[in-house]
């Protein structure tokens, strides 16, 4: 059972999947003295290219850093400064927008697009193609509508043929100038074809725009031109589709082709041929300039897809996407061994590239070679040999390579009638048929040492045969990768799955970059290594061993640069995010969660000591409100009372405790202050004891044990809440309310829609990445911080003003409209319905919604959870209602600190609040 501390669950997110090899795990456990300053290259396992004698620091001649003095550190980085453009004006800071992956595509770009062009629109934006030339795509695929999901995600889906084009057209090409020319494609969408058994080779087609299209209104469908009644053969392309069909309504072209030839499979793509025509009435006026960057674009779809064979697999291309993107935004991060490792791999086979993917994925380590098949893999043999060329995957196919500290992790593919059949023979015993797996193989393990090593070797890999794992150098570089990519652990390369699926929609914001998340290599390092520390932890946390539980915490203290305290600054909101992404963040999260562990074990000492150190060194840290609270209630466990009210008070004047944390704290003052300690009444004392209105309602119990939630029946006999029970009071003799139980929820998704397009403003350095993600939910990376407010605050006002104005009702129905499914911080599409609420934004008001949206935009993290459990209103007339709040007790409940902090503040804005206590008949 895994053990329940505060900041574990974050602490869990943070590391994300676990990784099977930590290149720092021997030196971490083993080092008697942990280092203050982390290994600046901590993946032992990735080889670094030899470094110059010549260490003497150099500036660069371009954008003027101090680099090391070798040669390969000097080359990487001026290959790097050089490829950049330059700045417009010396003085100014150089900007670049980054166009991450656009649409649900994932496509990339040749060259850095313009600023105007980086909405990631997941609709109708124009496109720039990717490079990879091995990314694949899976052949057969579910297509709703029409062709958009089945080539949805991959621009590689279009398959053109350059050979087959007329490279003879001119980039400066005019409409006649394009007149004949060829290309080969596909029909796809042959699911919702009017006969999808009638095909031939050779047949003609003919091309109809299809704007009302409801999945892609650039969509143009292929029909039979040799059919009376033109019968539908599927759809083109999206990605072709979206230039050709401007071409269509704007320049009056038309298209004719036949097919090539005939698939094996009625539901298959079709492979066509089609020409460019004038029709007799085009469109005489015409903008050259768009004119030609839509058939460039064109040009572009059939050069990418003649390097991608329409065999192509998915999670092929979404990986190659992945590591190209990481290689052009994070070159330098990377040495150039790391780099030539990672770009050998688009030099692999598709066999290999498919099947290291398809290991990487699965859980491992290592992997029986009579086990491997998947269907797109050709010949898994020579996929293994390439794979083990290039190191990316090591082999053991005799007894004699197998190394002992791999024999857990290869008694584990073992069947348990395979380990029964060891176990007998080692221990000349049967019977063991109740044994479960992992007992057969601790009993193995345990002989090991009776046992000669070169029998114990022999014994299993005569059973398992030949075995592969993922080399720890691919592992390491390949986990770098995904951490960088998507700038978080809890995220892998399911998440292009989800978007494939269409289980996830990501919204439209522009990627505006002008600082690095990891500003050097060794930032990234120190940062990789304080996560292994964090795994670490969480593993001994499992397995309950304190002695590495301590030593963890001891080693993160220790890393922490002495050079803290973190300013605060409001200028250089940059630093602020970036903080999340350094060492020290995480070693935070590491001792926090050492100080619940040190509690529990009641060592409040050590404990009181690492909380004081944390205050010391994190100034400016919203955390702090937690920390000075455990701080005050430890040191009164040890009975130093004085002390504990001297923090709680001192606590009161930081202003970076707020929310809960101080409503705690204002009551500790009061408790502990009493006379003849303090004699002066602090002067928060009538705020904090303010009486909130009560209500009380009697239910008949179904339980009433200690420790239970509390269980009634309702008026039908059914088993139900409290919260069900107030419900049913309010709608009736408590006065005709309508209403949910929701608490923070339905308030997170009203200003998730009203903020909608001040969270998505265009703002430098917030976002990354197409699947920017906080807790899985997207966001920008200032989202729930100080800054957030401070970037957008005049945008914020004008909008609250807009709503106090009496437009919030408009905002909700503009912002559902357009944006229904798409993943937003807090939006719950699934819970409320639109006409909820409308209800709600109505009734509420725009001045109380403007001061809680206002309150969220400056403090979402402090805020966003403890608020009331129900949200009641009811109407006065067709335009005009009321609002109320409650919180719902049973009989053995209490307010906590945060639920008190909300009722409290919700009483200063004006709303009407009050608790409902629901006692047994």
């Amino acid at each position: 059972m895994r053990m329940v501390l505060t900041g574990r669950e974050s602490l869990i997110r943070l590391i994300g999947k676990r990784r099977r090899f930590l290149p720092n795990r021997h030196t971490i456990l083993s080092d008697p003295n942990p280092n203050p300053n982390p290994n600046p290259n901590p993946i032992q396992a990735v080889e670094e290219p030899p470094q110059s004698d010549n260490n003497d620091d150099v500036q660069c001649p371009v954008c003027g850093r101090s680099l090391p003095g070798d040669n390969d550190h000097i080359n990487s980085h001026l290959d790097a400064c050089l490829s950049q453009p330059k700045p417009t004006t010396p003085s100014t800071k150089r900007k670049f927008s980054q166009r991450t992956l656009l649409q649900l595509n994932f496509t990339l770009s040749n060259s850095k697009p313009k600023f105007q062009n980086l909405t990631h629109d997941s609709n109708n934006s124009p496109v720039p193609l990717p490079q990879n030339d091995e990314s694949e795509k899976e052949e057969e695929e579910e297509v709703p509508e029409n062709h958009e999901a089945e080539f949805d995600s991959t621009i590689a889906a279009t398959s053109l043929s350059s050979s087959s084009v007329n490279n003879d057209v001119p980039d400066d090409s005019k409409p006649e100038d394009v007149l004949g020319a060829t290309f080969e494609t596909f029909i796809v969408g042959r699911k919702y074809a009017d006969n999808p058994e009638e095909m031939c080779a050779g047949a003609a087609i003919s091309f109809l725009r299809d704007p009302q299209n409801v999945k892609d209104p650039n969509a143009i469908k292929v029909v039979s031109a040799d059919s009376v009644c033109g019968k539908s053969l599927g759809f083109l392309p999206r990605e072709l589709a979206q230039y050709l069909s401007p071409l269509i309504d704007n320049y009056g072209f038309g298209f004719q082709g036949h097919v090539t030839s005939v698939p094996k499979h009625s539901l298959d793509i079709v492979p066509i041929q089609i020409m460019c025509r004038r029709t007799s009435d085009g469109e005489s006026k015409y903008a050259n300039e768009t004119f030609k960057c839509l058939w460039k674009n064109a040009q572009r779809v059939v050069e990418f897809a003649s390097r991608n064979p329409p065999s192509s697999v998915k999670y092929q291309l979404n990986f190659g996407l992945m590591l190209h993107e990481v290689l052009r935004n994070n070159i330098h991060l990377l040495t150039e061994d790391e780099k030539t490792y990672m770009e050998s791999f688009t030099l692999l086979s598709n066999d290999s590239q498919r099947l290291f993917i398809r290991l990487y994925t699965r859980k491992g380590p290592w992997f029986r070679m009579s086990n491997i098949s998947y269907p797109e893999i050709v010949d898994t043999q020579k996929a293994v040999k390439g794979l083990a060329e290039k190191e990316y995957i090591h082999s053991i196919e005799d007894a004699n390579k197998l190394c002992e500290s791999d024999l857990n992790d290869i008694l584990n593919i073992l069947s348990v009638c395979e380990l029964r059949e060891i176990w007998c023979i080692l221990l000349k015993k049967s019977g063991v048929h109740g044994m479960k797996k992992q007992h057969l193989i601790s009993s193995i393990l345990s002989t090991d040492n009776s046992v000669p090593w070169p029998q114990l070797s022999t014994m299993i890999l005569d059973r398992t045969g030949s075995c592969i794992r993922i080399s720890s150098k691919a592992e390491s570089l390949m986990w770098r990768t995904e951490r960088l990519f998507f700038l978080n652990g809890e995220q892998d390369l399911s998440s292009f799955l989800l978007v494939d699926m269409g289980k996830i929609k990501y919204p439209a914001y522009n990627c505006i970059i002008s600082e690095p998340i990891f500003s050097n290599r060794n930032n990234l390092l120190s940062y990789e290594e304080a996560i292994e520390v964090a795994q670490i932890t969480d593993e001994a946390l499992d397995a309950n061993k304190i002695d590495v539980v301590l030593r963890c915490i001891n080693i993160a203290e220790s890393c922490v640069s002495t050079d803290f305290p973190i300013q605060c600054s409001t200028s250089e909101s940059v630093s602020s995010i970036r903080h999340v992404f350094t060492s020290s963040w995480v070693y935070s999260k590491v001792v926090t969660v050492g100080i619940s562990f040190l509690e529990r074990e009641h060592r409040y000492i050590d404990a009181i000591n690492l909380l004081q150190w944390l205050l010391n060194v994190f100034t400016c840290d919203v955390r702090r409100g937690y920390w000075t609270l455990r701080l005050s209630v430890d040191l009164e466990h040890l009975g130093y009372i004085d002390e504990s009210l001297q923090v709680a008070e001192n606590g009161l004047l930081d202003p970076w405790i707020r929310a809960g944390s101080r409503m705690a704290l204002q009551r500790r003052v009061l408790r502990l202050g009493k006379p003849p300690r303090r004699w002066k009444v602090p002067s928060f004392s009538r705020s904090a004891l303010r009486k909130i209105p009560e209500v009380f309602v009697q239910g008949r119990p179904l339980n009433s044990e200690l420790g239970e939630k509390n269980r009634y029946y309702n008026e039908a006999g059914k088993q139900c809440g409290v919260e069900e029970i107030a419900l049913h009071y309010y709608a009736g003799d408590g006065g005709g309310w309508q209403g949910v139980h929701a608490e923070s929820g339905i308030w997170l998704t009203i200003f998730g829609l009203l903020m909608w397009d001040v969270i998505y403003a265009d703002v430098p350095n917030v976002f990354y990445t197409r699947f920017q993600s906080l807790n899985l939910q997207n966001a920008p990376l200032d989202f729930g911080t100080d800054d957030f407010y401070t970037a957008r605050k005049s945008s914020i006002e004008s909008h609250l003003q807009q709503i106090r104005d009496g437009m919030a009702e408009e905002f909700l129905i503009k912002s559902w409209e357009t944006h229904i499914g798409t993943a937003c911080r807090g939006v719950n599409w699934g819970c409320h319905s639109l006409d909820e609420l409308r209800a709600v934004v109505s009734c509420v008001g725009g001045t109380c919604l403007a001061s809680l949206c206002k309150l969220l935009a400056q403090d979402y993290r402090s805020w966003s959870s403890g608020m009331p459990d129900l949200l009641l209103w009811r109407f006065h007339g067709e335009y005009s209602g009321e609002a109320k709040l409650v919180e719902v007790k049973g009989p053995r409940d209490r307010l906590s600190e945060q639920q008190r902090a909300w009722l409290l503040l919700l009483l200063d804005y004006g709303f009407t609040i009050e608790v409902c206590k629901v006692k047994p008949l």
